[in-house]
């Protein structure tokens, strides 16, 4: 007779599990020596959520899982009231306590997975104190009023907005709209907030990447009249503005792939070889910089802002109505040339409404990456002369040389789907 265990495996990892889960919240906490719970009591707590989570499995009655619950927030708070801390009320351990119990409680009833990640981002908070405390002490009114304004936009104006379309073609989707308003507001605040907290502390390079997130167009142009300010920035400027914009070319990718999956293999057959090249480019300014100068932080406006919001969201659907129109009585010829127009000052608006119509049925896979090719490659073309105009012939020579070589990417991008597609 074969032997059989009085339980399954799976609850005993379950009881383990929990208790692991106990015990690195615990080890955090056992960094502060006046810490009323440590490693065991948080281990013995993540331990307790699972059992009350046995029990209130087995006897069917949530009653026993909730009486855990209030049991170990009274006991805490209760040694709290005994032993206070002088400096720390103790509501963070309080809390902590109580995550690490219901924690518990989760794996056992079948979310181990979800617990576990919850586990691990609960410790990071705990044990980020400080640098949570000195960004927090670094936002200003503006930084704050950007984090409301973008709440509001994607919590409160998203939802309510009917999604349907209406207008001409049905082009015009009100909720389809605010989310792609959402989508780059988004964006560009990360990257906003980046470039706020960091400054130009890490050099050139890193000011490049942040500026191709908020944006490359801005990038070029403070860069460009800072080069004419200070020639001997030359290199430097070139690096920034290139390394912007090839940002710019993978932000487009990422956003393709989110919204679009199918278009982004063909945007990529331009898009990769363009950042191969530039980034070769990048590698030969990036030898001739230099560290001790002194670097502008492009001043752009707060993305989040519902002038800039709206702004947006009347060009993005005013470039997604032409390009319905355009692609209905003219074909791909009219998108093509409405690209080339319209992503001479904004790529995005003419990408985001590409993707749109591609989603809906309304175009093909093909010319959807060839018009948003085009876009890019207007876009640089138009900052290529922006730097030209702005910093000179010594840097706008700089530049469009940058420019043309990763022009010359998305064409043999654009050449290649336009052979393919004969």
């Amino acid at each position: 007779m074969l032997f059989s265990l009085p339980f399954e495996p799976r609850q005993l990892e379950a009881l383990a599990l929990a208790t692991a889960i106990g015990l690195l919240m615990g080890l955090e906490r056992e960094r502060r020596p006046a810490a009323l719970a440590g490693v065991r009591t948080f281990g013995l707590t993540g331990l307790l959520g699972a059992i009350a989570g046995l029990l209130t499995e087995q006897l069917a009655t949530p009653a026993l899982l909730i009486a855990g619950f209030v049991l170990v927030a009274a006991m805490i708070i209760a040694a709290n009231f005994r032993q206070p801390e002088p400096n720390d009320p103790g509501t963070t351990s309080v809390i902590a306590l109580l995550v690490c119990y219901s924690l518990g409680a989760m794996v056992w009833l079948g979310h181990g997975r979800l617990a576990v990640m919850a586990a691990v981002g609960t410790t990071m908070l705990l044990y980020f104190k400080s640098e949570l405390r000195g960004v927090a002490s670094r936002l200003t009114a503006q930084d704050w009023r950007s984090i409301l304004q973008f709440s509001v936009l994607s919590l409160i104006v998203l939802p309510i907005l009917p999604n349907q379309g209406f207008g001409p073609y049905e082009a015009i989707n009100p909720h389809q709209v605010w989310l792609m308003i959402v989508l780059i507001s988004g964006v560009s605040l990360a990257g906003y907030a980046a470039l706020r907290l960091v400054g130009a502390r890490y050099g050139a390079p890193l000011l490049g990447l942040l500026g191709g997130i908020v944006s490359s167009t801005a990038t070029t142009m403070v860069f460009a009249r800072h080069a004419r300010e200070n020639p001997a920035m030359n290199a430097t400027a070139t690096l920034v503005i290139l390394l912007a914009n090839l940002i710019m070319i993978l932000r487009i990718m990422a956003i393709a792939g989110a919204l679009s999956a199918p278009v982004l293999p063909l945007l990529a057959t331009g898009c990769v070889l363009a950042v191969l090249i530039g980034i070769v480019v990048v590698g030969l300014n990036w030898r001739q910089l230099n560290g001790s100068d002194a670097l502008p932080i492009p001043q752009t406006r707060n993305p989040t802002e519902l002038r800039a919001a709206v702004g947006f969201g009347l060009l993005y659907a005013a470039v997604l109505l032409c390009a319905a129109w355009l692609s209905d009585i003219a074909g791909q010829g009219g998108l093509y040339l409405l690209a080339l127009a319209s992503g001479l000052t904004d790529v995005d608006a003419i990408a985001l409404s590409t993707l749109r119509l591609h989603t809906t049925g309304k175009i093909e896979s093909l010319p959807a990456a060839i018009s948003i090719l085009l876009a890019m490659l207007a876009n640089l073309s138009f900052k290529g002369g922006l730097a030209f105009a702005l910093g000179g012939a010594a840097l706008g020579r700089r530049v469009l040389g940058g420019m043309l070589a990763v022009g010359l990417g998305l064409g043999g991008g654009i050449a290649w789907l336009l052979h393919s597609s004969l």
